[in-house]
């Protein structure tokens, strides 16, 4: 599809070059903070966490309808009945083969809570440092103090 020439200007283009940061998506952006707040604990505990994965799906998946019949299950980081983030323990698929730890962060959720940006690294720095603390099945002091 050919964009119009509006009133002899030529035809219009981007507004920002794609290699700008204003170009990223909502997602994207979440993703990049993500990698931010999860640096300083993978720096710590990387040697732990070597069979960890980390995922981020916009919304947790609910199957019941009612919201009195939500029961989280353990490894859920919820608040006011909303999970943030779950540790799914390693395991095994439906076809039977082996799967990995990981801890899925629901961006949608995090992002409501947030005031801005900066609110927002330090949600997932906390929610990722307790998800971590979980899986180690330490404190999530332990995790905190063994940053500083």
């Amino acid at each position: 599809m050919r964009r119009r020439d509006r009133r002899g200007r030529g035809l219009r283009g981007l507004l920002y070059p794609p290699s700008t940061p204003a170009t990223r998506t909502r997602a994207e952006r979440f993703d990049a903070l993500v990698l931010i707040a999860l640096e300083p604990i993978e720096q710590r505990w990387g040697a732990e966490l070597t069979n960890l994965d980390l995922a981020v799906d916009d919304v947790p998946e609910v199957t019941v309808t009612s919201p009195q019949a939500v029961v989280w299950g353990p490894g859920v980081i919820e608040d006011g009945g909303v999970p943030l983030a779950q540790l799914v323990p390693a395991g095994v698929d439906p076809q039977g083969l082996p799967t990995r730890a990981r801890i899925v962060l629901y961006r949608r959720p995090l992002e409501t809570r947030a005031r801005d940006r900066m609110d927002l690294s330090d949600l997932l720095h906390e929610v990722l440092a307790e998800q971590v603390a979980e899986y180690l099945g330490i404190d999530p002091d332990a995790v905190e103090d063994g940053l500083a």
